[in-house]
């Protein structure tokens, strides 16, 4: 499981960066997040995930009022005018770990985010401030560009801050000056049902309804093409594994709430306390669990469906 909110902050804290929260309703876009915090004081950031056609993946984090043209940047990193391309909608879960419209350079904290290739917007560093969602649009927090900093090299990531809007000319005598930035190893996500990249916003989030899927531990990092045509596995849609599941995770965390100080503590309301606790830290979990759940049966039935052709009459 990825790094949750709570956790993030807490690790700020933990590295004595100093930030300020804000706590809002959900918002989708630069523009609807500007009713909230707008008035802050800090810079509002834009973010976007991408990916190249060697399955290399790149969060690209801007000012919001920056102009990030993709076949330029494509061309900068050297991968051709039309390298890059927004990245499909299960590589937020798979890959970044965070739920539609949460791209955020802080999801580079995750283990499965190691090859993520993070770029800067120079501009961040004029700023007094920047904002961004902490794994969550459901909040924003403002760091200072050396804030951030600072928690980037603690997970060993040194930052890489770039003019975004330089259109630098690429040829025989003049490399891509951004080639450096593109990463060694490419990412093999398990196979789904082949999608149409999903329109973007400015904050990077997906135009779409679908939700993302909790992932699966099944990312991993290569450094050679995957075999044409193989199928990697996916967990299975067996309804009696899924409640097996949920109850394991139920069990479990009942019996870590029962102890004997917790019995001192809190006596005859011993057992509302737990539930409470239960409920509070299960919540988001099962509910990843359904989608996992929901998500993994549409595929096996799109696999299916695709495998087993009847004869026609």
């Amino acid at each position: 499981m990825g790094y949750s909110k709570d956790q993030l902050l807490a690790r700020l804290k933990e590295l004595q960066i100093d930030f300020s929260q804000y706590e809002h309703p959900v918002v989708l876009t630069v523009e609807a997040q500007a009713k909230y915090v707008g008035n802050m004081g800090g810079a509002l950031s834009k973010n976007l995930f991408l990916k190249d056609k060697k399955q290399r993946y790149y969060i690209v984090s801007a000012l919001a009022d920056t102009k990030v043209d993709l076949k330029v940047l494509s061309q900068r990193l050297g991968l051709g005018k039309g390298g890059l391309r927004m990245a499909p909608e299960e590589a937020l879960g798979e890959i970044l770990q965070v739920p539609l419209g949460c791209v955020t350079p802080f999801a580079v904290v995750n283990e499965s985010a190691s090859h993520v290739s993070l770029l800067l917007d120079k501009g961040f560093k004029t700023q007094e401030r920047c904002i961004f969602h902490p794994l969550s649009n459901d909040m924003s927090i403002s760091v200072t560009a050396l804030g951030l900093d600072k928690f980037l090299k603690s997970i060993g990531r040194g930052p890489s801050y770039v003019d975004l809007e330089a259109n630098l000319p690429v040829g025989k005598d003049q490399p891509p000056d951004l080639a450096a930035f593109v990463p060694s190893g490419s990412t093999v996500l398990p196979e789904l049902p082949e999608k149409a990249p999903s329109s973007q916003d400015s904050t990077g989030t997906r135009l779409s309804t679908e939700k993302a899927v909790k992932p699966s531990g099944n990312v991993q990092n290569v450094n050679k093409k995957s075999v044409n045509g193989m199928r990697r596995s996916i967990p299975s849609a067996d309804a009696g594994k899924f409640v097996e599941e949920l109850l394991d995770r139920a069990s479990a965390l009942l019996l870590s709430e029962i102890s004997e100080d917790s019995i001192k503590q809190h006596g005859g309301q011993l057992g509302a306390e737990v539930a409470n606790n239960i409920k509070k830290c299960l919540r988001e979990d099962l509910k990843n669990l359904a989608t996992i759940f929901k998500n993994t049966a549409y595929t096996e039935g799109f696999y299916a469906g695709t495998c087993y052709q009847p004869k026609r009459l």
